[in-house]
């Protein structure tokens, strides 16, 4: 019988587990909870001829020794690609990755599908794996997949129909020996794609625009600017294609600058399949925000909480502090070692009050203070209860204020995602101040 190794015990990790005894292997997963550890997984490399390393999980001394033994070292994104050409499943794909706005262009334009008529799921950094999905659908029209760079490391084979990379910022530099490395990671995405195969290229990053080299699918064009050479861009607030007017934009129930560059996703990606102007209208306009980006769900007298967990990099909460400008700002978190003065100069202009958490909440407090942002202002609390519960002691409620959880970095130093540390939050802020 053959055999794989499966690094890593998670989300993505079990469901190639899974998908791989679908396809007859016999599979060894190493993992310290739920498997036999890395240094016993050493024992079985010589019998394996697949490796499959979750995101997540380091290169560690196991990870080089099967690079060294020339072991097929995969991830479960290439793994579930390879069961789809071996088993002839024609579900379309749509990748989607980039720095900011992943999940919620992933989820809407998975949505849009659904709302005319496609059969459409999405996987990948969201929701299920890929692989379970694989497991569980075998005919859908089209798959959409939200990939993080992690995912996205070790492709030999992968090639989606159309592909995105929203936006490019500094992020993961504990990861990537330097900011160009993790750029460079994330357009792996379309390393394998051809000119039968669609790249929507965001001519407002400048990163995105110097890595053109990168692509190589065929390129469609959208800007939040009017410019020519644009397939799909933005004029006088309102969202045009070359063939005319599509959308208007205060119409869009997704509100932000950031938004917007979603939505011009959304639409390029919708016009290549050949949906109408008309649905599409109908669904941005009414289409809902997603839970925990600026997720506005409880009040308590006249203080609002908003949820932005989702916010996990410093442009991400950049958005959500300018839209609830002179909040009570609650950030940080896993130091993924990155410069922590920009998110300073923000707290400095748009956040009334600071609590700090996390890995990072000596050095941003370091920071702030270098760059006298005034210390009475500055709560070093380290975690979510005991910031909420001293609020419940100094607030009156009588004044109108909101408080924004948006850390600017990673969960991992205290929780297991973005999303476990959004739903404790929203249960903390229930329990301390009542259903």
């Amino acid at each position: 019988m053959k055999k794989a190794m499966v690094f890593g015990a998670g989300v993505s990790g079990l469901g190639a587990e899974h998908l791989l005894e679908n396809m007859g292997y016999e599979v060894i997963l190493v993992d310290d909870k739920k498997g036999i550890s890395s240094k016993e997984g050493m024992e079985y490399l010589d019998e394996i001829e697949v490796f499959v390393k979750s995101p997540g999980v380091p290169y560690n001394e196991l990870v080089m020794k099967a690079k060294e033994k020339k072991i097929k070292l995969i991830d479960e994104i290439e793994l579930s690609y390879e069961y789809m050409l071996q088993y002839e499943i024609k579900s379309k794909i749509i990748a989607v990755t980039g720095t900011n706005g992943k999940t919620t262009t992933t989820s809407k334009i998975t949505e849009l599908l659904q709302f005319v008529g496609y059969k459409a799921e999405y996987a990948g950094n969201i929701g299920v794996s890929y692989a379970e999905l694989l497991l569980k659908h075998k005919d859908l029209d089209y798959i959409v997949l939200e990939l993080s760079s992690y995912q996205l490391e070790n492709l030999l084979e992968f090639k989606p129909w159309i592909t995105m990379v929203i936006n490019l910022t500094p992020d993961h530099l504990s990861r990537y020996k330097d900011i160009d490395d993790y750029y460079k990671t994330k357009f792996n995405i379309g390393k394998n794609q051809t000119k039968n195969d669609y790249f929507i290229f965001n001519l407002d990053s400048k990163e995105v625009i110097e890595r053109e080299n990168l692509v190589f699918g065929k390129k469609v064009k959208i800007s939040q600017n009017i410019n020519k050479e644009c397939d799909f861009w933005v004029e006088n607030r309102k969202l045009y294609g070359k063939d005319g007017e599509i959308l208007e934009c205060a119409e869009l129930s997704l509100k932000g600058k950031h938004n917007l560059e979603n939505v011009l996703f959304i639409v390029a990606t919708a016009k290549i399949i050949g949906i109408q102007n008309e649905k599409i209208r109908e669904f941005l306009y009414n289409t809902k925000t997603i839970e925990h980006r600026m997720e506005d769900f409880f009040n308590y007298g006249k203080v609002k909480f908003i949820n932005d967990s989702k916010g996990t990099n410093i442009d991400s909460t950049k958005f959500a502090v300018e839209a609830f400008d002179q909040c009570i700002l609650i950030c940080g978190g896993f130091d993924k070692k990155l410069d922590w003065a920009p998110l300073a100069d923000l707290i400095k202009i748009h956040a009334k009050e600071v609590y700090l958490i996390g890995e990072t909440a000596d050095e941003i407090n370091r920071i702030l203070l270098e760059k006298k942002y005034d210390s009475s202002r500055i709560f070093l609390l380290r975690d979510l209860r005991s910031c909420l519960l001293n609020m419940k002691e100094r607030f009156t409620f009588e004044e109108p204020q909101i408080v924004l959880l948006s850390p600017a970095t990673s969960s991992f130093d205290q929780f297991k995602s973005y999303e476990h540390r959004g739903e404790v939050f929203k249960e903390l802020v229930r329990e301390i101040f009542g259903r």
